[in-house]
């Protein structure tokens, strides 16, 4: 017998409870882990049920307990379960090593009388034996005959069972009278609460159990061994089946919360179009994708949930690894080939707004397994398959999709709540061309042929990527960085992701999964600022008409979210899906961010710079007319700016890192402040625009403010805020703002300051300081670029190169960064790609080629 001979409603169950966030498995004893022997002496449990039970123990978010009418003296002896395994005895009476209820004098006098009853009934009634516990004493009958038995039985019925006190508990062919109360399904809820966890399992044979059974409610699972009458939903034949039960049950959680199959970080790969994106794994896994935008929910989010989250997978029929993955040079277009086979995607532009369009083409000499999975909603959606002539049709969303796969040959797959499809083909014959509709029914062939719509979508990537002034140092990898933040652009609102995805961890395991699918007004004008650097001014210029829109529903500009949807929207609440085990079991996967009902005051000193940079591209691009060098729209924004600091620059905030904690006076906020109106002004003296002359006055006050109260004698460095002693890296921007001259000496001891504490290696780290959070993070790719930047202007360029080439090192095989970096283990952690980490690698390459006298 094995596991899939459980019955499947049963399977079912256990593998839907197996999803919870924090699981408790618990089991009564003797004929449920243990046989019923005719010595309980000799009572040992399956090695199978004790393996599955140590195992549950040591995984994430699991508890497994045994509730036993044994002294739990006994059941610790007799059991060899591990320590990890929590034990209770006496019917719940018996908590590790004390009672629930301490035992008065009164109790353990009438504990006595029962004990010398039942030892006299004992006595009289060959095979009968007593079994004396703390708190209860009990009468065991199955070694005497059944006419003995049932003598006996009724004996301490009419006797000591009927006393003052005296707690009765019936078993098969035994009988227990205790001095306290005794309760399975009172302890078992006890275990769940001290646990807290959100769904029980329970396995029991005896009447005793089905107290343990009416607790159980909504997602808990009661499985009945043996025959009789139950309050159990299940019911499995023997302790045998207990057994494959449990391990049923381990390998369901333990896939579940290790998020089956997840490819390291820095290996993903992005696909992207003007409005949308998609990652691959290395072996042409579409792994996440959503629709109807980049902020909406997954259709495939096999990346945080395994193929059961949805994945559209292309493999070789005989099984084998990928030669490369590399992206058609100058676009968005990647390539996956093995030896006899090879896979193109893309993401084509030729589609309405209302649709989200993946292509596939599959070519070469050996057939392809292709298994399409649609998990619209994170999975939350049933979704069912029917076959066309010319493709598939997925039903049961409220938004249409197809798969347009003329020729293919599907066959439909169940499990109960989804379809999915598979099919075996042949590229030999010719290209297999596999067109994902999201947002339409429509299975008709496109208008254009598919080499046509492939030429369309790589000449938009290879026309833009051809103009831009890329630095000399690594230019292929520069180029790749660009293209990457030009792929987070969302050209239909001119809003700019912070990042592809979401809740990929800064810690493997931990709680550190945020939401990144957003428009910060921070990240997108940095990366904006980054583009207009390259000689690409359009981002920008869009970028900055979106801020319009977000400033004409708000009632001041200083009340400026730091985040937005796409569309300039605010955010819904932050939530959580639960039913996904999250990138290698790291919960809770996450959707929307809290952050947006944060302050953050440092977000207005970007949007000024970026506004100078602007004005500085339009320069460079040969325009010579001030009115359309800063047009009064830019300009509007800049005075915009600086009234947001004005009100609120004294008041302390969340920061750049969104702590969420109380808030305080970080010195990056005011020197971001202090850069909004220094920018401000320079502008209004280059262009010939009216300032209050206040701000003149206020630019100097800030200024000194953040050097007198950001400084700290006793670290030798500018701080983290005002009221600490704390590093971090942020605060290097005293500096590389210009609020403070690079060869002031403070500037250079903060430097070292930040490199000592918070340099690791390759990469830097935010802080070190507790942050509310538990769990650690990687160092962050864009801080190691600031400390790159800072080296080079206090003279260390030899150190400089020196982190730039190990920045360059850790850089996925396609070009592409994640958020932060794990030096120890050294893999990428965080969402990826991240705009950030493109846009300061793009930054250090830039400074590089330049002379040192042209940094400050």
């Amino acid at each position: 017998m094995s596991a899939q001979d459980l019955p499947l409603e049963l399977r079912r169950a256990l593998s839907t409870v197996a999803r919870v966030p924090r699981l408790l498995v618990a089991s009564d004893y003797d004929g449920t882990i243990a046989p019923i022997v005719s010595d309980p002496a000799k009572a040992f449990p399956h090695r199978e049920s004790v393996s599955a039970l140590r195992a549950l123990a040591g995984l994430t978010g699991t508890t497994a307990a045994v509730i036993s009418g044994r002294a739990l003296r006994d059941l610790a002896a007799l059991s060899r379960l591990p320590v990890e395994v929590q034990l209770i005895g006496s019917h719940g009476s018996e908590f590790d090593v004390g009672f629930v209820h301490a035992i008065d004098n009164d109790a353990k006098q009438l504990l006595q009388e029962v004990q010398t009853s039942l030892s006299q009934i004992a006595a009289d009634n060959p095979g009968a034996s007593v079994e004396i516990k703390p708190a209860s004493v009990a009468l065991h009958v199955r070694n005497a005959s059944p006419e003995i038995g049932l003598r006996a039985l009724k004996q301490v019925r009419q006797g000591p069972a009927c006393w003052v006190g005296v707690q009765v508990t019936e078993g098969k062919e035994v009988i227990e009278l205790a001095v306290i109360q005794t309760d399975k399904g009172v302890a078992l809820d006890t275990v769940r609460h001290q646990e807290g966890a959100s769904a029980a399992v329970f396995f029991g044979d005896d009447v005793t159990d089905e107290k343990a059974f009416r607790m159980l409610s909504g997602p808990d699972v009661g499985i009945k061994v043996g025959k009789g009458e139950s309050l159990a939903k299940f019911r499995v034949d023997n302790t045998e089946c207990v057994s494959w039960a449990l391990a049923f049950l381990l390998e369901e959680r333990r896939t579940w919360l290790a998020g089956a199959s997840a490819p390291r970080i820095e290996r993903l790969t992005m696909l992207s179009s003007p409005r949308s994106v998609a990652l691959l794994t290395p072996d042409a896994t579409v792994t996440w994708f959503c629709h109807p935008e980049p902020d909406s929910a997954a259709v495939f989010a096999h990346l945080l949930g395994g193929p059961e989250a949805g994945h559209f997978t292309i493999a070789p029929e005989r099984p084998g690894l990928p030669l490369s993955q590399r992206y058609i040079d100058g676009t968005m277009t990647v390539e996956t080939r093995w030896a006899s086979l090879q896979v193109v995607d893309y993401l084509p532009h030729d589609v309405a707004p209302t649709r989200t369009d993946l292509t596939r083409v599959i070519t070469g000499d050996a057939k392809a397994v292709v298994t399409f999975a649609p998990r619209p909603e994170f999975g939350q959606v049933p979704v069912t398959i029917e076959c066309e002539p010319t493709g598939l049709r997925v039903l049961g969303t409220n938004d249409p999709m197809v798969l347009r796969s003329p020729g293919v040959e599907w066959e439909i797959l169940t499990d109960g709540t989804h379809s999915s499809a598979r099919a075996v083909v042949d590229p030999s014959v010719g290209p297999i061309v596999l067109e994902m509709r999201c947002g339409t029914q429509d299975l008709a062939p496109a208008m254009s042929s598919e080499p046509e719509r492939r030429r369309d979508a790589e000449d938009y990537w290879s026309r833009w990527a051809a103009k831009l002034e890329l630095p000399t140092l690594k230019p292929d990898l520069m180029k790749r960085s660009a293209l990457t933040l030009r792929g987070l652009v969302h050209a239909p609102s001119g809003s700019i992701l912070a990042a592809a995805t979401t809740s990929l961890p800064e810690d493997i395991g931990g709680v550190r999964n945020w939401d990144y699918r957003y428009c910060w007004l921070r990240d997108a004008s940095l990366t904006a600022q980054a583009l207009v650097s390259l000689g690409s001014l359009t981002e920008a210029e869009e970028f900055l008409g979106w801020v319009h829109r977000v400033l004409e529903t708000l009632p001041g500009p200083e009340r400026l979210h730091p985040l937005y949807t796409l569309y300039g929207e605010t955010l819904p609440p932050e939530a959580s899906i639960d039913q996904l085990p999250g990138y290698a079991g790291s919960r809770p996967v996450r959707v929307g961010n809290a952050a947006n009902m944060q302050v953050q005051l440092d977000v207005f000193g970007p949007i000024v710079d970026l506004i100078a940079s602007l004005a500085h591209g339009r320069e460079h691009k040969g325009i010579t007319d001030p009115a359309q060098v800063l047009p009064d729209a830019d300009w509007e924004l800049v005075h915009a700016m600086v009234s947001a600091v004005q009100r609120r620059w004294q008041e302390p905030d969340h920061g750049i890192w969104e702590i969420r904690g109380n808030p305080r006076h970080h010195v990056y906020s005011k020197v971001m402040g202090w850069l909004t109106i220094d920018r401000a002004i320079t502008l209004a003296q280059k262009f010939d625009r009216q300032i209050d002359p206040v701000w003149v006055t206020l630019r100097d006050v800030i200024a000194d403010e953040v050097k007198s109260k950001g400084w700290n004698e006793e670290v030798q460095s500018y701080t983290a805020a005002y009221d600490g002693t704390d590093l971090d890296a942020a605060t290097l921007h005293i500096g590389l703002s210009g609020l403070i001259d690079p060869s002031d000496p403070r500037f250079a001891a903060t430097v070292v300051a930040t490199e000592a504490e918070l340099r690791s290696g390759s990469t830097v780290y935010r802080y070190h300081h507790d942050d509310g959070l538990p769990g650690g993070e990687g160092g962050f790719h864009l801080c190691a670029a600031w400390l790159v930047e800072a080296y080079l202007l206090i003279g260390k360029r030899s150190d400089a190169e020196a982190l730039f080439a190990q920045l360059v090192d850790v850089a996925g095989p396609t070009g592409l960064l994640s958020e932060e970096y794990d030096p120890v283990a050294e893999r990428s952690l965080g969402n990826h790609p991240q705009a950030y980490s493109h846009l300061g690698l793009l930054r250090c390459a830039q400074l590089l080629g330049k002379p040192v006298e042209a940094l400050v």
